[in-house]
């Protein structure tokens, strides 16, 4: 099984701090790396996590604010200077589209081959993982997304030597097809078992609705917001008016979808420094949290 390999470039909220930079995670999967976000200085932390930038080939923008898109202009314009030869995809949220094609137009991006699409649903499949995503419920158009893996059929290959299936037949197998050794027909079932796919979600900027639970349901990864903390008046108050997750939303929503591991980002400018505390009242609701850093690596 290949590695998944996700790094937080910023975890934090609206406005950056010295610990936190603004809204960017990049994840790869075989051949493909995928920018979620690119919020204000997401190309310095590209560079502070020894990432190639011209590898990246999907960008997946969950919404229109200035934390999630600041760093856009400036990461396309380092990779049209620096070699990027192929075609940039750059997936929004369905109505976001003209907005982002006049927002790096003003900025003067050029030099560099790129396509906007909005999209929602299912806009990524092929026979090894497809990406979907889902409206929220934020004060402009956003999406939340998640990358699902295929399940893949493999061989026993202690049954397998047991039978000394070799060449031609082992493919068979793989292809769902029974085999025939010294006139004794063999079951492809009998040989092989699913191994099954894993899930990573990403969900920022929305107050709780039924797509958050569709989004990370049995996700291995869960990456999720936690911009304020419910337990207090303020927190809860500007969750509202703000239409954001709070940490403790979150936790429980990790819980009820049966999230093998909760991630908790975009995180608000006034709890720097009060990780330890967070990731208490988070654990209070779920065990299988951790809160996110600049710079974290996370491999599953």
């Amino acid at each position: 099984m290949d590695s998944i390999d996700i790094v937080f470039l910023g975890t934090g909220s609206a406005i950056p701090t010295p610990s936190r930079n603004h809204n960017a995670i990049i994840f790869n999967y075989k051949n493909k790396n995928f920018l979620v976000d690119c919020g204000e200085g997401t190309q310095r932390q590209i560079r502070k996590a020894k990432l190639n930038m011209c590898k990246i080939t999907d960008i997946l923008i969950t919404h229109m604010h200035g934390d999630h898109i600041f760093g856009l202009p400036g990461l396309l314009h380092t990779m049209s200077k620096t070699g990027y030869n192929r075609e940039l995809m750059i997936y929004c949220p369905k109505g976001a589209g003209k907005k982002m094609k006049q927002f790096l137009d003003l900025t003067g991006v050029h030099g560099i081959d790129y396509k906007i699409k909005e999209v929602r649903g299912k806009f990524i499949d092929n026979p090894y993982f497809s990406i979907s995503s889902l409206a929220l419920n934020h004060d402009v158009t956003c999406n939340g997304y998640m990358f699902e893996e295929k399940d893949r059929l493999r061989i026993d290959k202690k049954k397998l030597s047991k039978y000394n299936i070799k060449g031609k037949e082992v493919g068979k197998l793989i292809r769902k097809k029974n085999v025939k050794i010294d006139g004794k027909l063999i079951k492809y079932k009998d040989l092989t078992f699913l191994e099954k796919g894993r899930k990573i979600s990403f969900v920022f900027d929305t107050k709780y609705c039924s797509n958050v639970d569709k989004l990370i349901k049995n996700s291995d990864l869960a990456i999720m917001e936690g911009v304020f903390l419910g337990s207090t008046s303020v927190g809860k108050e500007m969750s509202k008016r703000y239409k954001h997750l709070t940490l403790e939303e979150s936790a429980k929503a990790g819980k009820k979808g049966k999230v093998k591991e909760l991630i908790i980002s975009h995180i608000s400018q006034r709890y720097e420094f009060k990780e330890k505390f967070l990731l208490k009242e988070a654990k209070k609701i779920y065990k299988n949290v951790k809160i996110a850093s600049d710079l974290m690596k996370v491999t599953i």
